[in-house]
């Protein structure tokens, strides 16, 4: 089974590091006053890593807000 795992994972690997070769062209980025050149593998992964670190977020928020409605009251 951890072969199989392996070899997936690289698999995995090899395809993005396809993507990243085939995708060098640069382009830029603009949100309100700031601007940002770079690859399009290099913006898409660090689009991915912002998306992954609101998503924990946002999950956090939701899972401490359902756990103190559920919470009783002390009296």
């Amino acid at each position: 089974m951890r072969f199989i795992q392996a070899v997936l994972f690289l698999l995995f690997l090899g395809a993005v590091g396809l993507f990243a070769v085939q995708n060098m062209e640069t382009i830029s980025v603009a949100f309100w006053t700031w601007k940002l050149t770079a690859p399009v593998a290099l913006v898409i992964v660090a689009v991915y890593f912002i998306g992954m670190l609101s998503g924990w977020t946002v999950v956090a928020f939701i899972r401490r807000s359902l756990r103190r409605v559920s919470e009783h009251p002390q009296t």
